[in-house]
């Protein structure tokens, strides 16, 4: 077992399979040593996590949406990558927070993803980032998340 696997399985946490592209798209591409994954919804198993922070999501809700797109991120980046210990660091998260005009938690809410990607891959976790307002997200989800990776 992988020094990553190993880590999640302490963690508790078991990876979705990587979803598929929902439209003409692929989910990931490599370009030297870097993983661009195309944005990731939030999904927990199957059902979608559909709101607006600001409105009816609160803060913790969205950030649990978050951390959903971080594991469907993860499971990518194990996709392109092979295996997870291949990857050298976590480069770059842009996330997407469908919220209302006069919200403004939108680090709070991907710090859901953020916390996920350091608690997994320890000081290579930590990346750089933005944490942005959307009036609407694809499908009503209430977090899109993309990464960039950087393997071996």
């Amino acid at each position: 077992m992988s020094k990553i696997e190993a880590r999640l399985a302490e963690l508790g946490i078991d990876l979705p399979a990587a979803p598929a592209p929902a439209a003409n798209y692929v989910p990931f591409v490599q370009s030297g040593n870097l993983i661009f994954v195309s944005g990731q919804i939030s999904n927990a198993g199957g059902e979608l996590i559909k709101g607006k922070l600001g409105a009816e999501m609160s803060v913790e809700e969205g950030a649990a949406a978050a951390r959903t797109c971080g594991l469907a991120l993860i499971s990518q980046a194990r996709a392109a990558a092979g295996e997870l210990d291949r990857i050298k660091r976590v480069v770059k998260l842009t996330g997407f927070v469908n919220s209302t005009a006069d919200f403004t938690d939108q680090p709070k809410v991907v710090n859901g993803c953020s916390d996920l990607m350091v608690e997994v891959f320890g000081d290579a976790g930590r990346h750089a980032r933005s944490a942005v307002s959307a009036a609407s997200l694809p499908l009503g989800v209430a977090v899109e998340i993309e990464a960039i990776f950087e393997v071996e």
